[in-house]
C-alpha cells in the first residue's frame, strides 16, 4: 500500500448522481495527481461526512486483496491529523 498527501481543491455538485470532491495528490504520477471520487464518507463513528474545498486527506492505493473491491486496486481517502474541515 502506498499512502500520499492531498488537498481537496473542490466539491463538484451533481444533479442526478451523488456529489463529488476533486482531490490533488502529492507526489503522485502525472496519471494519478488529481483524483475525483464520490464526497460521501463515514467517520469512525459510522456518522455521514463530507469533505470541503481546502481539507487536508491521505490517500492511499491499496490492491484487492486488502479490499471490499472487486477492482485490481483500490484507492482510499482519509483525514489527515487535525480534521478541521469536516462537516
Amino acid at each position: 500500500m502506498v499512502t500520499l498527501p492531498g488537498r481537496v481543491e473542490k466539491v463538484i455538485p451533481a444533479r442526478y448522481e451523488p456529489e463529488k470532491a476533486q482531490i490533488s495528490v502529492e507526489g503522485a504520477d502525472p496519471l494519478y495527481d488529481e483524483i475525483r471520487g464520490e464526497n460521501a464518507l463515514q467517520d469512525e463513528e459510522g456518522e455521514q461526512v463530507k469533505l470541503n474545498p481546502g481539507d487536508d486527506v491521505d490517500v492511499t492505493e491499496a490492491d484487492a486483496n486488502t479490499t471490499n473491491s472487486k477492482r485490481p486496486s483500490a484507492i482510499g481517502v482519509w483525514p489527515s491529523f487535525g480534521t478541521h474541515g469536516w462537516s
